[in-house]
């Protein structure tokens, strides 16, 4: 099979879709488009004309299938290059911008939201990396639909949901070669070492660093000895209550920012014992999958994509207006996991099925079903 991918804003789990495409299915050949992820209102309504004028030979090329991310201006696209409406098209939803913290923006969605809408309408199969991102994707569209003045098309979400399929994203955490786990500092005589705890989110405002400030504020009153690893991207206007974390809790902190080889990084998996999300936003969770099938257990609010994807005495209640609670709901579970790992009597979470084996004919089939193409190609 021959298959055009775009994708118009290839952030670090964009490029991990990709690249896990191609290792899925080697023996089919890959055209990729992508543009880098930064200007994020001119990358939505600048892609296609873009990529129209500047690759317009590529896009031209015979293809059976074309795969974009919803960042793609899809329907600008096919309409700037006719030769697009003639393939069978995907839409991959990431993300879906009818979910991010609105307060926090730095810029309007709405742009966002309708390029995505667009694209959808565009395409012949939508499919999400989770059911939580279908759903809330499907929700802000009625929603927005619901606040426009007139002559709104009815039934847009039902159309839309009857398209709509979930294939999560899928990894291969462990790599070719065996992992020896490798935790920053430790002492080998200690005869009970301190619990190993993990934050594996980017320092931005989504991923709850003021839910973990609470936390860890709560961890300090208890008698639970621990270290803590902090390896997600930073940037350069990460929210300032990462600094305060860092200096809070100097006495604690291991790691303190992300791991450039991936050798180092797994080995830091490998070792730790419990991995915590403290999200406010998020649609997989592929770095905390990526934990957990290294043995790190989980702690993960009752939220987002984590039901889906985790059991519950995993999970801590989830309290959007009682933060108190959630972090003392959090404590309690971090609590009750140590005192399991102590015993030995806690087993991780199963994530082989997310694996590129297991999701490699997931994939071959939701794309031949609209490719249309021989099984021989």
């Amino acid at each position: 099979m021959n298959i055009l991918v775009l994708s118009a804003y290839a952030a670090h789990s964009h490029v991990h879709w990709q690249r896990s495409l191609q290792a899925m299915f080697t023996h089919w050949r890959w055209q990729i488009l992508s543009l880098p992820p930064r200007h994020f209102s001119w990358r939505v309504r600048g892609n296609a004309l873009f990529w129209s004028i500047a690759e317009r030979d590529t896009l031209e090329q015979p293809y059976d299938l074309v795969v974009a991310t919803s960042m793609v201006d899809l329907a600008t696209l096919r309409g700037l290059v006719p030769a697009l409406t003639q393939i069978p098209t995907i839409v991959y939803f990431h993300e879906n911008q009818f979910e991010y913290p609105q307060d926090q923006q730095r810029h309007s969605l709405l742009d966002a939201q309708m390029t995505s809408i667009y694209s959808a309408l565009a395409a012949d199969r939508i499919v999400f990396n989770s059911a939580y991102n279908r759903d809330s994707f499907l929700a802000g569209c009625a929603a927005l639909m619901r606040k426009l003045p007139d002559r709104v098309p009815p039934g847009l979400a039902l159309t839309l949901k009857a398209r709509a399929t979930v294939l999560p994203v899928p990894f291969d955490s462990r790599g070719d070669e065996p992992v020896v786990s490798r935790w920053p500092n430790a002492s080998e005589r200690l005869i009970e070492p301190p619990l190993r705890l993990l934050w594996v989110g980017r320092f931005e405002h989504d991923k709850g660093g003021e839910g973990l400030l609470r936390i860890l504020r709560r961890l300090e009153s208890e008698s639970l000895d621990y270290e803590l690893a902090m390896t997600g991207q930073q940037f350069r206007q990460s929210p300032e209550v990462f600094s305060q974390i860092k200096l809070l809790f100097s006495h604690r902190l291991v790691q303190f920012g992300y791991i450039d080889c991936i050798r180092e990084y797994r080995a830091i998996l490998q070792a730790a014992d419990v991995v915590l999300s403290t999200a406010i936003h998020e649609f997989q969770g592929l770095a905390v999958m990526e934990a957990v099938a290294h043995q790190c257990h989980p702690v993960v609010p009752d939220r987002l994509a984590y039901p889906e994807i985790y059991p519950s005495l995993n999970r801590y209640e989830s309290c959007a207006n009682d933060p108190e609670r959630e972090a003392d709901a959090a404590v309690t579970l971090i609590l009750e996991m140590a005192a399991k790992l102590r015993l030995q009597s806690v087993q991780c979470p199963d994530m082989s099925a997310y694996g590129l084996r297991r999701m490699a004919p997931r994939y071959e089939q939701i794309f031949r079903q609209v490719a249309v193409v021989q099984d021989s190609q």
